[in-house]
């Protein structure tokens, strides 16, 4: 191909000095031999320099590409081959939106300011037979916002996220919360070190405490449309903290976590505080594996303790009065969690089954305060205990693709309450709320899913509660790994 294109340069300088050629003279045309053997050289000394960067570019990318040498025990060239078995490594739970691997160099460029964005879109159409603007439940301190969808069409909890890595060292992770009620509000905003050896993940800013099995997933990827009872009565839902985290995962064939918490105190059981220093602490173990190439599992148990001061609600008296209460003391929660699936050698794309289960027991302390505002005119502190527990199970079977049905059965146990002499203005309550939910979903893709679901709730001695609800969820953009 080179000696086309000299010919053709020859043939074009040709061209251009035909038309003196009549008046060129010998030394001339000598001159002008020199120059086309010039030409030519030059070009020949090109193109041998391209073809020996392209030879020496097909040898590294060889040499990148050549296996790596036999690992010890491997048989000698030109003996039998050694068979390799492979290790009976149980799968790890999957951490809940897992930053990337660290090591690699920071990014550079005008890709350094575009983090990944993310969204996820809810909404519902909720049919009650009773008014949820009175939801409560019995017997058990007010949580905060669990009531459920209100009735009609709405949209639900939606979600807006950015992440990135923000160098070699931390990766960075926010997420935004959009209510039905128009408010935007900072679910989680944290940072990660990637870089720390040995297993240990330090995080620190605003999360989801990874108390329990349930708490530390977002809503969108829950399996029901709403929390479990026992996370509404005892952590509003889900408990989330200002503050430091630290696990360790043990360097081991089983999956072994260990993990400690301390943070501002301000969740559910907490309370807004105005104070320095830790308002809350916890600590969890979960382990998990392999039972065989289909069975898999994961169980621990959790402690959270938290302080609060002034947790002001309100609560129907004897008299039937709204009387506001104020508690500080002591609150101690601790979390039983087991779950194991089922995939036939493995894989979990045709069917697949989950069964999961939560037991939760707390413990109170401290001194209450009756008529807390004075509205009644009867204010007084007296000491209050309380023991009570809760749990839920739940299965989830995916019988083809993309289709799963699932049931689930909640209960909660008022325990003991002692109001001390505040027991002349308040009573106990005997009766055990419970709620049993069936649903039906259709996952077409990773990216969306279609659910019905319909549930029983008898959280009133005195009101029962047929619920439906139909519920879409939408996810766009990048979107982590969720968790086991």
């Amino acid at each position: 191909m080179h000696k086309l294109a000299l010919a053709s340069g020859a043939f074009a300088l040709a061209l251009v000095t035909a038309p003196c050629a009549h008046a060129a003279t010998d030394a001339d045309l000598a001159e002008i031999r020199e120059q086309i053997q010039q030409l030519k050289a030059s070009y020949e000394a090109r193109i041998q320099a391209l073809e020996q960067r392209l030879k020496d570019a097909e040898a590294r990318s060889a040499g990148a590409a050549a296996p790596p040498a036999a690992p010890p025990g491997a048989a000698p060239s030109g003996g039998a081959p050694v068979v390799a078995q492979p290790a009976e490594t149980p799968v790890p739970p999957i951490a809940a939106a897992a930053p990337p691997p660290a090591g690699g160099p920071a990014s550079s460029g005008i890709s350094a300011f575009n983090p990944a964005i993310s969204a996820v879109l809810q909404g519902v159409y909720a049919n009650l037979s009773q008014d949820p603007n009175q939801y409560a439940i019995a017997g058990f301190v007010p949580s905060g916002d669990i009531a459920p969808a209100k009735r009609g069409f709405s949209i639900a909890e939606s979600e807006l996220g950015l992440s990135a890595n923000v160098d070699d060292k931390v990766y960075g992770n926010l997420i935004f919360s959009l209510s039905p009620e128009n408010t935007v509000e900072v679910e989680e905003a944290y940072g990660v070190f990637t870089a720390i050896p040995d297993g240990f993940t330090p995080k620190f800013g605003r999360f989801l405490s990874s108390i329990g099995y349930l708490n530390d997933q977002h809503q969108h990827v829950w399996d029901f449309y709403d929390a479990p009872l026992p996370y509404q009565a005892f952590l509003g839902g889900q408990f989330r903290s200002d503050g430091l985290q630290l696990k360790w995962i043990a360097p081991t064939d089983t999956f072994i976590e260990l993990g400690a918490e301390i943070g501002d105190g301000n969740s559910f059981p907490g309370a807004e505080r105005n104070r320095n220093g830790i308002g809350d602490a916890a600590l969890y173990a979960h382990a998990g594996g392999d039972f065989d190439a289909s069975n898999n599992w994961r169980a621990g148990v959790s402690w959270l303790g938290v302080r609060p001061r002034d947790r002001d609600y309100v609560m129907t008296d004897r008299a039937g009065n709204a009387a506001e209460l104020g508690f500080s003391g002591r609150s101690d929660l601790v979390i039983a969690d087991v779950v194991w699936k089922y995939a036939p050698n493995g894989n979990p794309l045709d069917t697949n089954f989950k069964l999961q289960g939560e037991y939760f027991w707390r413990r109170e302390s401290g001194d209450l305060s009756y008529d807390a505002n004075g509205t009644l005119g009867l204010t007084q502190t007296s000491s209050y205990s309380s023991r009570q527990s809760g749990w839920y199970v739940e299965g989830v079977y995916q019988f083809m693709p993309y289709w799963r049905v699932g049931a689930r059965y909640d209960r909660l146990d008022p325990g003991r309450v002692d109001y001390g002499t505040n027991a002349a203005y308040l009573a106990g309550s005997a009766f055990d709320p419970q709620r049993y939910s069936v649903m039906i979903d259709y996952t077409p893709s990773e990216f969306s899913r279609f659910r019905v679901q319909w549930q029983q709730s008898k959280v009133r001695p005195d009101l029962t509660d047929n619920q439906i609800f139909v519920q879409y969820i939408l996810t766009l953009g990048a979107h982590g790994a969720h968790k086991y």
